[in-house]
């Protein structure tokens, strides 16, 4: 019994790495909605141009002058023009409907991009903020690194230093030489160690 149910298990479950078995066609017949909506799309954008106004005007205009002028046995249309108004009914009730559809997939559209724009400014306030972290690090860390300017002021009173130590190593300088001179001259230098 368990097997059974194991075979019926895996005959009811599709696999994935295979293409489905078509079965039985469906009575009705099978359209295709995108190619159905790229349809509707299209009506419903011929449908809100200028063109399609005076298109209509222009049907509007022959259909009546048609009807009240040509002889009596040529009318299709007598004067409440019936017909026209059921065509004109006609026209709106499917016209409705394929601006809808048409209005429904422009939003789907609209949501995808929003989506897409959300998703893209996200990634884009990420990199700003990292580059915002980036360049406070580099702020901080030239903060720390001697500049040009700083580096001549620190040889400039360097040198001022220098040159103080000089004059007063100098005065000193020349008083040892004059006593180490002195010295010399009372206590010559022994020849051995030479």
């Amino acid at each position: 019994m368990a097997r059974e149910s194991t075979s019926t298990e895996k005959r009811r479950r599709p696999r994935l790495d295979q293409p489905r078995d078509p079965g039985r066609r469906p009575l009705l017949p099978a359209y295709d909605p995108e190619a159905f909506g790229r349809f509707s799309e299209r009506i419903a954008r011929f449908l809100g141009t200028g063109r399609f106004l005076v298109y209509m005007t222009a049907t509007v205009i022959v259909w009546i002058g048609w009807n009240i002028f040509v002889p009596p046995a040529l009318r299709f249309d007598e004067y409440p023009f019936i017909f026209l108004t059921l065509v004109l009914s006609l026209q709106a009730s499917y016209a409705a409907p394929l601006i809808l559809l048409a209005q429904n997939r422009q939003d789907d559209r609209d949501r995808v991009n929003l989506e897409q724009d959300r998703a893209r400014n996200e990634r884009n306030i990420a990199d700003t903020e990292y580059l915002t972290r980036e360049v406070a690090a580099l702020r901080i860390a030239l903060g720390e690194v001697a500049t040009r300017d700083f580096l001549r002021s620190e040889l400039q009173s360097m040198l001022k230093e220098l040159d103080e130590r000089r004059e007063t190593d100098g005065w000193l300088m020349g008083r040892n030489v004059t006593d180490a001179h002195l010295t010399r001259q009372q206590h010559p230098p022994d020849p051995e160690h030479s």
